[in-house]
């Protein structure tokens, strides 16, 4: 009796040490996978940086995308700032797009047409409107991007 009382208590002991390896391991997963989360939700370095974009007027102002906000500086002095998240990343036939969520819930496209060229694109809305042309370089139209020579 006092044989199996023992071995009892040993199984209860290892059953208990074996139940913390798994919860610790399942809080490291949970920890690793929360790092993992929190790193993706920043912008891409693809388009952080500085650029220069027009509008579909014609309006020419600077935009930077920083890791978590960008900033919109128009000729005129007047800057507007937006904090946002990356959510989405799409890449067909090389050509890349990445989907960004503003705080009040405004959810637009940065698009790079041009397979193998990331320095110009478009920000275009949920709606598929392009809002503005970007550039490393240059102000640049829609017409700029897309033409043959």
């Amino acid at each position: 009796m006092i044989l199996s009382m023992k071995v009892i208590l040993l199984l209860k002991i290892f059953y208990n040490q074996k139940i913390k390896q798994r919860m610790r391991y399942f809080i490291y997963m949970l920890f690793a996978l929360t790092a993992l989360l929190l790193t993706a939700c920043s912008g891409s370095d693809t388009y952080r940086g500085d650029w220069k974009a027009t509008d579909s007027k014609g309006v020419q102002l600077d935009i930077t995308f920083e890791a978590k906000n960008f900033i919109l500086k128009y000729k005129d002095g007047k800057i507007r700032d937006f904090n946002y998240s990356q959510n989405s990343v799409k890449t067909e036939n090389f050509v890349e797009t990445y989907g960004i969520k503003l705080d009040d819930g405004r959810r637009y496209d940065i698009h790079f047409p041009i397979a193998s060229d990331e320095s110009m694109g478009f920000i275009v809305d949920g709606g598929g409107k392009i809002m503005y042309t970007i550039s490393r370089d240059e102000y640049k139209t829609r017409d700029d991007i897309y033409r043959l020579d």
